[in-house]
């Protein structure tokens, strides 16, 4: 078991609608980060933006972006994660993969898909809740709007990690300040929340705000909004631990079934 993750956390504008331009942006945002990390966060839909036009820019799970995580972990020796548009047995979804360095990878197909912008008549929501376990942590991936839903997120599996990657624009953006900290107080993990900044090809705007928070809801990341950066965080098991066995608040959680 690996005491210490290493995250590199990538806030960043995406071209809309234009996979081969996101996939050149993002890998030169990957090759400048200069010292060894475990694990790179992209956003939401990186290879395209939050777009409803998904036969455009869907691909297939042996597609050029997928290759192309593969090919960036295993150079990098580092984990990637973030989603796209898939295109599968003739329905699409917004899935995210959490590819390791060893060429093995997870996936996660969003929950709740987004009403408000017509997500749900798109793309086939996701029934399955997905554990990644890497380097001796337990990783939940989720995806923007499943932020607003915590029972969907409550830590039944004791994992560690609680990760969104999003597309949360900014009129909302102190519901994601606000809920990124409360899902990391209840669960008692680290929550970390990716988010994209710039305006999209549908004139939504995004401040990024992306951040870490743990185990107490503190925030253990300064990203600036409204601008390109990259973060690099260090978690720490032991915090988890630590404070796990100190206030022992999740032995009290209810138990429940999601149908």
């Amino acid at each position: 078991m690996q005491e210490l993750l290493k995250i590199a956390l990538i806030q960043a504008d995406l071209v809309w609608e234009n996979p081969e331009q996101n996939r050149l942006n993002f890998t030169n945002k990957i090759e400048s980060i200069s010292e060894m990390v475990d694990l790179i966060v992209l956003p939401e839909m990186f290879t395209s933006g939050f777009t409803m036009n998904a036969e455009l820019v869907g691909e297939s799970m042996n597609g050029i972006t997928v290759e192309w995580m593969l090919e960036m972990a295993s150079k990098k020796k580092s984990a990637i994660a973030g989603s796209i548009v898939i295109s599968e047995d003739n329905n699409f979804y917004n899935r995210l993969f959490f590819v390791k360095p060893d060429g093995t990878f997870v996936c996660y197909d969003k929950r709740h898909t987004f009403t408000l912008a017509g997500e749900d008549k798109i793309y086939k929501a996701g029934t399955k809740k997905v554990i990644v376990n890497y380097k001796g942590w337990k990783i939940c991936p989720l995806i923007c709007y499943d932020l607003r839903f915590p029972v969907w997120a409550r830590n039944k599996e004791d994992y560690d990690v609680l990760m969104y990657v999003a597309n949360w624009p900014k009129p909302r953006v102190s519901a994601w300040d606000t809920l990124l900290k409360a899902r990391a107080i209840e669960n008692m993990c680290y929550c970390i929340g990716v988010n994209r900044v710039g305006i999209d090809g549908v004139n939504s705007e995004y401040t990024g705000n992306s951040a870490v928070y743990d185990v107490l809801g503190n925030e253990i990341t300064v990203i600036k909004p409204n601008e390109e950066q990259i973060e690099i965080v260090i978690l720490e098991k032991r915090h988890i631990e630590a404070y796990r066995n100190k206030l022992k608040f999740l032995n009290d959680r209810d138990s429940f079934t999601i149908i």
